[in-house]
């Protein structure tokens, strides 16, 4: 298995589980609705009010899981930034495509896009016949 498996293997994919630190070091996790772009980030929005937003701002790290079905994931870890200009429009693209619905929610208030550059992951697969743990950095 390559690194460009486990990145086909994550654009299949809808959700993902993110995990975020707060600022007094406790953890939050969140599930969430997910894309992927062509440079491969992983996209999603959230509202500006969020936990995970305010811990995303003061902390840019965040840890994702991706995938459970048949006992297959992909553990990511990463630096989240938040996209402006062409490049939030190219987020948006990416992410509309994966949740057509998204564009509605793209003019409430408070609404947000973030991009996570992949800096680590692990590939898991431990179904029969699995390829075993894999591990890929940037």
């Amino acid at each position: 298995m390559a690194r460009s498996d486990a990145i086909d293997f994550i654009r299949r994919q809808r959700l993902a589980v993110i995990a975020t630190v707060t600022a007094d070091g406790a953890p939050e996790a969140a599930l969430m609705g997910i894309a992927m772009t062509s440079d491969e980030r992983i996209v999603f929005d959230t509202f500006t009010t969020t936990r995970k937003y305010a811990n995303l701002r003061a902390r840019n790290t965040v840890a994702l899981v991706v995938g459970w079905d048949d006992e297959v994931t992909v553990q990511i870890e990463g630096i989240a930034e938040e996209p402006t200009g062409e490049d939030l429009e190219r987020c948006k693209d990416a992410y509309f495509a994966a949740y057509p619905e998204g564009r509605e929610r793209a003019s409430w208030p408070d609404i947000a896009y973030l991009a996570v550059r992949i800096t680590w992951m692990r590939y898991c697969d431990y179904g029969i016949g699995g390829a075993g743990v894999l591990e890929f950095t940037r």
